[in-house]
């Protein structure tokens, strides 16, 4: 990240992806808080210099909302993926984009997630969740790894339903 300010300060882009390894990084050794600093200063610059709508800032969103959701953070994620990143994603990517569909599960799980859950945020989690594995299994197949990831998700807010 240094030497990328030090010698390519003019390229904005290369700082950003010098900011997204670290992020990336940090995150893998478990230092959310420090990547969810990072990740909301990338996430902010890419909105100023790419839009909301561009591919990148889709991405950067993501990786914030990750980290929100490692740091179990459920009342910042669910507005910032609700009303900004996945309208976004939907509108220029499509709702069948491996983006969009992230989205949508990181939404579900905060919905489940959170201690303070209610009965009506456990069905819209899985009304969230009957959608992303339906077109998991449809665009990725029904042995792919996120297929099988959501629908592990569904199943525990299904039994969650049924139990209470």
């Amino acid at each position: 990240l240094a030497l990328s300010r030090r010698y390519w300060s003019h390229d904005e882009e290369s700082i950003l992806g010098a900011q997204t390894a670290l992020a990336n990084c940090l995150t893998k050794l478990g230092r959310d808080n420090e990547a969810l600093v990072l990740t909301r200063e990338i996430y902010a610059r890419c909105v100023t210099i790419f839009g909301v709508s561009h591919d990148r800032t889709i991405l950067s969103g993501a990786n914030t909302s990750g980290c929100l959701l490692a740091l179990e953070l459920y009342e910042e994620l669910k507005p910032m993926v609700r009303d900004q990143l996945l309208p976004a994603a939907r509108r220029s990517l499509g709702a069948d984009h491996d983006y969009a569909l992230g989205l949508d599960r990181e939404l579900a799980v905060a919905l489940f997630m959170d201690p303070r859950h209610t009965r009506d945020d456990l069905l819209e989690a899985e009304t969230i969740l009957q959608d992303v594995v339906s077109r998991r299994q449809r665009v990725f197949g029904p042995a792919h790894p996120k297929t099988l990831e959501a629908e592990g998700g569904l199943a525990f807010v299904r039994k969650n339903l049924a139990s209470g």
